[in-house]
C-alpha cells in the first residue's frame, strides 16, 4: 500500500514480532493546524508519535514502521492488556478535536482509514473487537477520536464493532431511567466488553467517565454520562460481539 514516508524519531529501538500486534488504535490530532500536528509527532522533543498520520486530503503518512513501537497510547488498558503501545498500531487523523471546534472527518480521510485498516487487518490478523479509539483504552484521560468518528460506517466495512439494534426502537427508550441494579449491570457489561476497572479517579466519577466513553463510541448523538435504558440495551447486545 502506498504511503508517504515522514519518519519520526520517537519509537522503541527494539523491534517486535508481527504476532505481537493485536490492536489498532485511532486518535485525532486535537490541534488547530495540521502541519503543527505533523511537526509535533516527528519532533524528538515531543516524545510522542504514531505509526500513521492521515491528512485532511486523505494522504497517508508513515511516521513509524509497523514493527517498531510508536508512542501514542500512553497509560492504557483494555481487557487484561496494559500499556497498549507495545501491542498496537496507532493511527492519527488530522482533526482539531474538542478543544478547537471539533469537526466531522473528511470523506477522503474516511476512505483512507478504510483502506489502511483493511490492509493492517489482513496483514496482522487483527480482530474487530481489538480496533479501538484512544478514549476506549484511556477513558479517564482522552476523548479522541470522539463522537464524530464514523464507527458505524467502518463496521459495515468489517472494521471495528457496532451494535446490531434498530435505531427507532432505541430512540423510544432513550433517556428512560434505570434502576440502581440496572446501572450496576451496565457497568459490569462495560468491564466484560473491555473497559478498565482500574482508573486513577474517585469511585463516584468512575461510572460517569466510563459511560461517557461508551457513549462516544456506541451512542454518538447523545453524550451525557447518564446510564439510561438505551445504553443498557446497547451494552447487552455488544456482549455478543465482544466475547
Amino acid at each position: 500500500m502506498h504511503t508517504t514516508l515522514n519518519y519520526s524519531p520517537n519509537f522503541d529501538i527494539k523491534k517486535r514480532k508481527s504476532k505481537e500486534i493485536k490492536f489498532i488504535i485511532f486518535h485525532y490530532t486535537g490541534m488547530k493546524k495540521e502541519i503543527d500536528a505533523i511537526n509535533l509527532l516527528t519532533s524528538s522533543k515531543s516524545k510522542v508519535s504514531s505509526h500513521y498520520f492521515i491528512k485532511k486530503n486523505g494522504e497517508i503518512l508513515t511516521l513509524v514502521p509497523n514493527l517498531y513501537v510508536a508512542w501514542h497510547a500512553g497509560i492504557s488498558r483494555w481487557k487484561n492488556y496494559k500499556s497498549l503501545n507495545s501491542k498496537s498500531i496507532g493511527i492519527e487523523i488530522s482533526n482539531p478535536g474538542h478543544d478547537y471546534k471539533y469537526s466531522a472527518f473528511k470523506k477522503k480521510q474516511i476512505n483512507s482509514i478504510i483502506k489502511l485498516s483493511k490492509f493492517l487487518i489482513k496483514k496482522y490478523k487483527i480482530k474487530s473487537k481489538f480496533i479501538l479509539g484512544h478514549s476506549d483504552i484511556a477513558p479517564d484521560r482522552k476523548k479522541d477520536p470522539g463522537e464524530k468518528f464514523p464507527w458505524q460506517v467502518l463496521s459495515t466495512n468489517k472494521i471495528g464493532c457496532w451494535h446490531r439494534l434498530d435505531k427507532k426502537k432505541l430512540l423510544k427508550i432513550r433517556q428512560s431511567k434505570t434502576s440502581i441494579a440496572e446501572k450496576k449491570i451496565f457497568i459490569k457489561n462495560l468491564y466484560k466488553i473491555g473497559y478498565s476497572k482500574n482508573l486513577n479517579i474517585k469511585t463516584t466519577k468512575h461510572s460517569a467517565i466510563l459511560t461517557t466513553a461508551f457513549q462516544r463510541r456506541f451512542r454518538q448523538n447523545l453524550i451525557n454520562g447518564v446510564i439510561d435504558k438505551e445504553c443498557l440495551t446497547i451494552s447487552k447486545n455488544l456482549l455478543k460481539i465482544f466475547r
